[in-house]
């Protein structure tokens, strides 16, 4: 579990900074959250290192964190540019 919330924490970061894929790392990162949070508390219950799911786990969240401002800006961008085209000359 906590490899593999680090290879999707990874993965959500570089399909969310490559912008026009953000819905795709928002999905991967939301996915690499919910791994890490199991691994995370599955390795704390063991007494083992959780580094990599804590990794993975904040990674995820910045990932998601990033696609959503993303989509915010995009969506913004696109009704002003809606709302401008629609209005008509004095």
């Amino acid at each position: 579990m906590e490899i593999a919330s680090l290879v999707l924490g990874i993965m959500a970061l570089f399909f969310t900074l490559s912008f026009y894929f953000s819905p795709i790392g928002i999905v991967l990162g939301i996915v690499g959250i919910i791994l890490g949070a199991i691994g995370r508390k599955s390795t704390l219950e063991h007494d083992l290192p959780s580094g990599a799911a804590t990794a993975g786990l904040v990674m995820s969240i910045i990932a998601v964190a990033l696609g959503g401002l993303f989509l915010l800006a995009c969506g913004t961008c696109l009704g002003t540019i809606f709302m401008c085209s629609q209005v008509k000359p004095v």
